[in-house]
């Protein structure tokens, strides 16, 4: 018996026109729960334009944009414009737009690892604990349907790599489905079920491995992209320590000069770690 989907969003054929111009158009595009599914592209390629077709912030020019009816939704945006000299807490940002109990934010703020920072001045926060406090303050109604949109901006790699393992967390706990919209083509390939690559339309669309060895990919990234992510994709099994070794999933360990053969095997240029 073929598994029963629980479908959020189907776009068919689906597209944006603003002002005589076309944002984006001939999208193809489902969500499931549980499912990542990460766009990608180049700068004005219409990757927010399909979150929000697919959110309902914007009606379907042409084509069809259908949701689950009452879904419940979060989009985390791109950027966020806060007052920083403006006293407030984590605790009191969590519900500065919307009310919410003191043990969902509790809660949501325990899911990313943030509970001990509910008292916290959010202008004193680093860049990876102001992007655990968003991911928890879009938890709080425990979404159907999350959109983030570039959710490790200011944070190092290590910080990425943690963040991304934070958002398939999330995805599992809430069984919810999530929009990547990213332009970092090399931690999220190992986070993500779907890859669409758009480019004002679906250049190419599948699985992370499919995607990068896509000639439309190449065309808009380059062979030395399309090699990285490769590289990346077979040897995300692995997480960068302090001390610059790497240890292994399964607690083994072994050092920087082991990436740098692999990577220089893989046909990729050999740079360290930020």
């Amino acid at each position: 018996m073929d598994e029963v989907r629980d479908t959020l969003v189907s776009l068919n054929n689906a597209g944006v026109r603003m002002a005589d111009k076309w944002l984006v158009r001939g999208v193809n595009m489902d969500i499931c729960a549980g499912e990542i599914v990460t766009l990608i592209g180049p700068n004005g390629s219409g990757k927010s334009t399909t979150a929000k077709l697919a959110l309902g912030v914007f009606d379907a020019s042409e084509g069809e944009a259908h949701r689950k009816e009452d879904m419940r939704v979060s989009y985390v945006p791109q950027k966020l414009v806060i007052d920083w000299t403006m006293p407030l807490t984590v605790g009191r940002f969590m519900s500065l737009t919307h009310s919410a109990a003191k043990r969902d934010i509790e809660t949501a703020l325990l899911l990313t690892g943030t509970a001990h920072l509910i008292d916290a001045q959010v202008r004193n926060l680093s860049g990876g604990e102001f992007q655990r406090v968003l991911l928890a303050r879009a938890t709080i109604n425990e979404p159907q349907l999350m959109v983030l949109d570039e959710p490790v901006q200011g944070v190092d790699f290590n910080g990425e790599i943690a963040l991304y393992r934070l958002i398939e967390k999330i995805r599992t706990e809430l069984n919810c489905g999530i929009i990547l919209i990213s332009h970092d083509l090399h931690v999220v390939m190992s986070s993500t079920d779907r890859v669409i690559c758009l480019n004002g339309h679906v250049c190419c669309s599948g699985t992370p491995q499919a995607v990068a060895s896509a000639p439309e990919f190449r065309t808009l990234f380059g062979d030395r992209a399309a090699n990285e992510l490769a590289f990346y994709q077979h040897n995300h099994d692995h997480e960068h320590l302090p001390d610059r070794t790497v240890r292994m999933l399964n607690d083994g360990k072994y050092g920087l000069n082991h990436i740098a053969d692999e990577k220089i095997s893989a046909g990729g240029d050999v740079k360290p770690d930020a």
